[in-house]
């Protein structure tokens, strides 16, 4: 099957050697997003921010592959702190209709740039 490499200047650019995201056949797997302002490359501020920031880049990833959040079949979260969990599902709820994707929450030591979160996903387009 034909990989396609999905990239979008409405996201964070790569800063490794990877893709923003691979579509195979109908199914789109989206790389890691981290709260980066695309223009300018940097993290904001508080927790909540970034929350909303990965959201949005995320969405940026998937309409560049023809889909949107609720695409999404399984989301897996990052965080430094899992104490931040219910902010995550206030945040999340403002982006996603029900049904909700799979997901996982996963507390980790650091992430990239210092973010306190970060989001990777497997989409499934129609098809």
């Amino acid at each position: 099957m034909t990989k396609e490499v999905i990239n979008t200047e409405k996201a964070p650019a790569a800063i490794g050697t990877y893709s923003q995201a691979v579509k195979t056949g109908n199914v789109v797997y989206l790389s890691g997003q981290i709260p980066l302002i695309p223009e300018t490359m940097e993290l904001v501020e508080s927790f909540e921010e970034q929350v909303h920031q990965v959201f949005k880049n995320l969405s940026a990833v998937c309409e560049a592959a023809g889909g949107s959040l609720n695409h999404i079949s399984k989301l897996n979260i990052f965080m430094i702190d899992l104490g931040h969990f219910a902010t995550v599902n206030d945040v999340m709820a403002q982006y996603f209709d029900e049904p909700y994707p799979a997901r996982a929450a996963i507390g980790v030591k650091a992430l990239p740039k210092g973010a306190q979160i970060e989001m990777d996903a497997i989409m499934t387009l129609e098809g």
